[in-house]
């Protein structure tokens, strides 16, 4: 495999100062979840897989500073090193990462996996996992129970395409018909995302990255209709205050 999908390398690399300013963080029980399920202390070895501009990177770095964050996309990658400079990087594809066998206590994917769930990924990450050293992976998800996020969901939902998500459960079928991982557990977490409409509904949806790789002028159409969106259900505008509402899902895959 060995390649990044056309959409996220587009989208990312055009999209990765967005990105790194409007995604939302994860909630703060991610910290004791990796403590706890993953089983990390301050001695652990962790690998940050497709870490992006470092969203995920901080919570790892509040439980141990042995991180190599890998991402092969460069400007994302200039945004970690930005952020996190004592962070070691490498640039790398998820199933040929250049690091010693069976060195790391776990590696995590947060808000990537869909893009490389393969079978390839797996022997790779299980290649470089001590005996029993976890997988995780991290998602936040917009919460369409709410009916004006649910809206905007439906806004989105046609302009998808063929781009992989984590909604459309896609990922799930690399762990099957597979020895390398089994699922320990998985827990979800409820998340808010406080900032002004603009800043955590418009903005943050164009650096999805299939909008992100769109015409300028059409990315002004949608944020103009995600902000519409937002005034007709709460009447509020762009520069408005908000909690736009998550659920932050978190698989513990345990190696085999």
């Amino acid at each position: 495999m060995s390649t990044i999908h056309p959409t996220a390398a587009q989208g990312f690399s055009s999209g990765a100062a967005l990105y790194q300013q409007t995604r939302p963080s994860y909630p703060l029980q991610i910290v004791s979840w990796l403590r706890s399920e993953l089983e990390l202390t301050s001695q652990s070895q962790v690998i940050d897989l497709a870490a992006g501009t470092g969203k995920f990177t901080q919570y790892l770095k509040q439980v141990t500073p042995h991180i190599v964050a890998v991402e092969p996309v460069t400007e994302m990658q200039q945004q970690l090193k930005a952020a996190y400079p004592d962070v070691t990087t490498l640039t790398a594809y998820s199933d040929q990462i250049p690091l010693e066998s069976a060195q790391y206590d776990a590696v995590l994917a947060a808000q990537a996996f869909h893009w490389f769930a393969n079978h390839e990924t797996l022997a790779e990450v299980h290649r470089l996992l001590k005996p029993h050293g976890h997988f995780g992976l991290v998602w936040n998800q917009r919460d369409t129970s709410v009916p004006w996020v649910k809206a905007i969901a439906d806004i989105l939902l046609p302009l998808e395409n063929n781009t992989p998500r984590y909604h459309s459960g896609e990922w799930k079928k690399a762990f099957q018909n597979q020895s390398w991982f089994k699922l320990g557990s998985e827990q979800h977490f409820i998340h808010l995302h406080h900032g002004t409409v603009e800043q955590v509904v418009s903005k943050r949806l164009l650096s999805t990255s299939f909008i992100a790789m769109m015409p300028a002028e059409q990315q002004q159409q949608l944020k103009q209709q995600f902000e519409q969106v937002v005034f007709d259900y709460l009447g509020k505008r762009p520069d408005d205050e908000i909690d736009f509402p998550y659920l932050t899902y978190a698989y513990d895959f345990i190696k085999i």
